[in-house]
């Protein structure tokens, strides 16, 4: 008599998973919502509590599948990618916030050996330090938009099912309240930025409050990223990645794995010609950028961080950040950009002087996105040309009044 009980149950959810998928005939928004709360509860989540994260919830988040369709990660090129996260202001702040948690972060570090430069660098590229956090238009409510995702986006509905299940548990069993369930579009949270699943999973207590607060706990946000790093396969006090002198015959060998002294004997020597450092240590050639950027062998750690995003371009700013916050030198090879390109200073001017016409209210932050290509695609309509929206030397002159 029990597995007739249960199996209905079962079968139930299966049947309404089949029938809200993205495009089902019958599925509006608030009917996903509706139909959800059989495979909630099978997943041994209370039907009022259900009930309740989604209480005043009638619509679909439309700015999270306007996001979904653009990742920066894998549609920015590499350079510009890179200038937005790794620049002077990410490094001043990280410094400041190096000096200020000394302590806390001494002691992380010894725990889970993870350097404290690469908590900070993960710190800063996923919320700005936590400033992200204080900025209600970049928040979402995370159930509604895992909802979304999973009621209209084909290619993530899976993954959005299952964190939604997770985020309801992080709600019900850590007793977490709606005003802190806001994240990113993917349904990240927390300063660092912790998918409901992962913070299942790796999120710790670190201020010893008997609470995993990482909305609100820096403590509790770094030493559960620490805490995931180290899970993965985090090898303390081992580097990320060793820069070789790229040529053109590297390009071919691009993702190929050997042990250094492999490729020491093909070779390869490190930019600037000295030799590479024999050993068994397995080591992946990269050549993000091609020929346009520096060429790396990638080690260990390189790949753990992808355990977090799986992006090379999201590694690559980490770990070149943590880098200079720990005082080790940026890459010898420059990226190569575009001869038409600003630099991360000045776009920052150019969104300064937009500002000064009155064309541009965000952040001075040199990150060009929508918000600064409308007000530039306005300065250019002014200026009688076709807009573009694409920040030009020439532009900023015109700006600057030269």
């Amino acid at each position: 008599m029990m597995n007739l009980r249960i199996i209905p149950l079962a079968l139930l959810a299966a049947a309404l998973f089949a029938l809200t998928l993205p495009g089902a005939a019958q599925a509006t928004f608030r009917q996903w919502v509706e139909d959800f709360t059989a495979q909630a509860e099978a997943d041994g989540i209370n039907r009022r509590f259900y009930l309740s994260v989604f209480e005043g919830v009638t619509q679909e988040d439309a700015d999270v599948l306007e996001k979904a369709a653009y990742q920066p990660e894998f549609t920015t090129p590499l350079w510009e990618y890179l200038d937005t996260r790794v620049n002077s202001l990410s490094v001043r702040a990280g410094l400041a916030q190096k000096a200020r948690y000394h302590d806390m972060l001494q002691k992380i570090e010894q725990h889970f050996g993870v350097s404290r430069e690469t908590l900070l660098a993960i710190w800063s590229i996923e919320t700005k330090y936590g400033e992200a956090l204080r900025n209600p238009k970049r928040l979402h409510y995370v159930p509604q938009a895992l909802a979304t995702l999973a009621w209209g986006d084909r290619k993530r509905a899976g993954f959005a099912r299952s964190q939604l299940l997770a985020a309801l548990k992080v709600m019900r069993d850590d007793k977490i309240g709606r005003e802190n369930m806001y994240g990113s579009w993917a349904g990240a949270m927390g300063q660092t930025q912790f998918i409901p699943t992962s913070y299942l999973t790796y999120a710790v207590d670190a201020d010893g409050d008997g609470r995993r607060d990482i909305w609100n706990s820096v403590a509790d946000a770094l030493a559960s990223s620490a805490n995931l790093l180290r899970k993965n396969g985090w090898r303390r006090g081992e580097g990320w990645g060793i820069e070789v002198a790229g040529n053109k015959s590297l390009v071919s060998r691009h993702g190929q794995s050997k042990t250094l002294s492999a490729w020491q004997k093909i070779g390869v020597t490190r930019v600037g010609g000295s030799p590479l450092p024999s050993g068994q240590t397995t080591a992946t050639l990269s050549l993000p950028a091609g020929l346009d950027g520096p060429a790396f062998l990638l080690l260990k750690n390189f790949s753990v961080i992808k355990r977090y995003n799986n992006s090379d371009a999201y590694a690559l700013a980490v770990l070149l950040l943590a880098d200079q916050l720990a005082g080790r030198p940026a890459p010898r090879t420059a990226w190569r950009r575009p001869p038409d390109s600003l630099t991360f200073l000045e776009k920052r001017e150019m969104q300064r002087l937009l500002g000064e016409r009155g064309l541009y209210q965000g952040e001075i932050d040199g990150s060009f996105g929508d918000e600064s290509r409308a007000a530039l695609k306005t300065y250019e309509r002014r200026l009688g040309k076709t807009p573009s929206g694409r920040p030009t030397p020439n532009l900023l002159n015109s700006l600057r009044g030269r």
